[in-house]
């Protein structure tokens, strides 16, 4: 749901060195060698290499369940919001939910205050976006539509952002310079 997100590129690993021989440069080993141990390191080496890739690559086909979860206070309301922490987490974000309980959220913890700006690709839920301040205030907030990759962003650095059901903090009468309450923002 993070427009900015870095694409990872390829990185040499401390195996590519039994990939290639001095007199095969960059060429595969043959795998019938005349050293079976030899063969057996170099065959599970490459066997982890694989598994590495692969699950390095897979792409998030389903929804992020299991995250870890934190009470969120805005007025008299509390919410139960999962915590995306990471940036694997926060890149999936509430992609390919279903469906949510009205009174859960998702908030995305960032590592430092920043124009932070979402999408909505693979996201079916209508959400509407936080933008919040350290301190818990809420800088300003957006309606997202599902699929669209328009970009969405803060009016100014900003740590935290909390998506919930779209209309939820209209409803609730929350507007920009209300302060949630939460573990998470400093107190002044």
């Amino acid at each position: 749901m993070i427009t900015h997100l870095k694409m990872r590129g390829h990185r040499p690993t401390p195996f590519n060195d039994f990939m290639t021989t001095p007199s095969m440069p960059n060429t595969c080993l043959p795998l019938c060698e005349h050293q079976p141990q030899t063969v057996w390191l170099r065959l599970c080496r490459l066997s982890w290499i694989s598994l590495l890739c692969l699950s390095s690559s897979w792409a998030q086909e389903g929804p992020q369940l299991n995250l870890q979860r934190i009470k969120i206070q805005a007025g008299f309301f509390q919410i139960d919001a999962q915590v995306a922490l990471s940036p694997e987490q926060r890149s999936v974000g509430l992609m390919f939910r279903k469906d949510m309980p009205q009174h859960e959220g998702m908030i995305f913890v960032f590592e430092q205050a920043a124009q932070q700006c979402f999408w909505m690709k693979n996201t079916l839920l209508p959400l509407s976006a936080a933008f919040i301040a350290d301190d818990g205030s809420i800088v300003n907030i957006v309606d997202m539509k599902p699929l669209s990759l328009d970009g969405h962003c803060s009016a100014k650095p900003v740590r935290f952002v909390l998506e919930m059901h779209q209309g939820w903090f209209n409803k609730k009468s929350i507007q920009a310079g209300f302060k949630l309450g939460s573990a998470l923002f400093k107190s002044p």
